[in-house]
């Protein structure tokens, strides 16, 4: 894997991605912010950011120490500040946990405790980002149907 990537890129890649999110975070008026959905059972951009955040915390504390819990941490916010504050938090987590996290961790198979199934560390995280674009995806659509031009997502 070190010939493809290494843990140091991939935490770049992660680090652009959550640069971009906490930008998009940021287009959305506080109201918009956690309340605003088009329809049922979409949810509003804060609940979609708390996801991201619990799930990137769990998997990367549960990849670099083997202790796994999900726990929406962020869950009574309701302010920007304090959401903002949240995905720094947890990305901090993660840059302190990094250094725990080498290529051979993340090609370990193990059994996922949180979702089931069996799979290497490196899809683990791979899916948190996944997820991640993919609720910025939705994020985007909301702000454009505000009126709101999303962030360039090219710009990291």
């Amino acid at each position: 894997m070190a010939g493809v990537l290494d843990p140091s890129q991939l935490l770049e890649i992660l680090e652009g991605n959550r640069r971009l999110t906490v930008r998009t975070i940021g287009a959305f008026s506080e109201p918009d912010l956690f309340h605003y959905s088009p329809v049922e059972p979409m949810r509003p951009w804060a609940a979609m950011v708390r996801e991201i955040i619990a799930m990137e915390a769990a998997y990367v504390r549960g990849i670099a120490t083997g202790e796994w819990a999900y726990t929406d941490n962020y869950k009574g916010v309701t302010m920007a500040a304090e959401l903002l504050a949240g995905c720094a938090a947890v990305r901090q987590q993660t840059r302190e946990l990094w250094p725990r996290i080498t290529a051979e961790r993340l090609l370990t198979v193990e059994q996922d405790p949180l979702y089931g199934g069996a799979t290497s560390h490196l899809n683990r995280l791979l899916y948190g980002l996944e997820n991640e674009i993919h609720h910025r995806g939705q994020a985007y659509v909301y702000l454009r149907l505000r009126g709101t031009e999303p962030p360039h997502f090219y710009e990291r």
